[in-house]
């Protein structure tokens, strides 16, 4: 038992990334417009630690947008062979830009490319216009370096709290809820462990 949910999450994930087929770093993410109305979706998780939880993205996509009109959101990871599930929420925030180009750099070329030709969650009128622009970025770029397009980077999501949950028999699951007792912004205080009902 510990009473620091990163040190469980960093515990969870390894297991995860041991048992898992596919995508241990798989999460929903679920973002709301300025509206209210929600929107989810998978993402990858591409850095974790005391700060939060990372993922990256065209900005000008749906979810881009969203979190700029409403910086808050959801993640789910859901590891079904382990039975368990990690939920977080909180405020969101960019990451550094050269964090952003420190994660791009290490892409592969083609997704390097794809992040220039797409413009992601936008109306496609066929898949060959897409392949056309592909192809018109490779020829641009043949023979450097494909740098992170300037509406291309990542949010963290800062977590107000951190539910750990845990499959057991007749439905009698396990919840840990952990919830941040410091102040989000500055990364200080502890957290208030509870359990929930299943």
């Amino acid at each position: 038992m510990t009473d620091d949910p990163f040190c469980l999450f960093d515990t969870w994930f390894a297991e995860a990334k041991a048992a898992e087929p596919n995508d241990p770093d798989a999460m929903a993410l679920a973002t709301a417009d300025a509206a209210g109305r929600p929107s989810v979706r998978m993402v990858l998780l591409k850095g974790h630690d005391a700060r939060g939880f990372v993922f990256y993205t065209n900005l000008d996509s749906r979810k881009g947008e969203e979190l700029v009109a409403n910086p808050e959101a959801a993640l789910l990871f859901h590891w079904k062979s382990l039975r368990r599930q990690v939920r977080v929420d909180g405020p969101v925030e960019p990451v550094t830009d050269a964090e952003a180009d420190a994660y791009f750099a290490t892409r592969s070329r083609d997704s390097r490319l794809g992040a220039w030709a797409s413009d992601q969650s936008r109306l496609l009128d066929s898949r060959a216009t897409f392949e056309a622009r592909f192809d018109a970025m490779s020829d641009r770029f043949q023979g450097g370096d494909v740098p992170r397009p300037p509406r291309w980077s990542g949010f963290r999501v800062v977590p107000r709290q951190i539910e750990f949950w845990s499959d057991r028999a007749h439905r009698l699951h396990e919840r840990r809820l952990f919830v941040r007792s410091g102040a989000l912004e500055s990364g200080n205080g502890g957290w208030t462990e509870s359990m929930l009902y299943p």
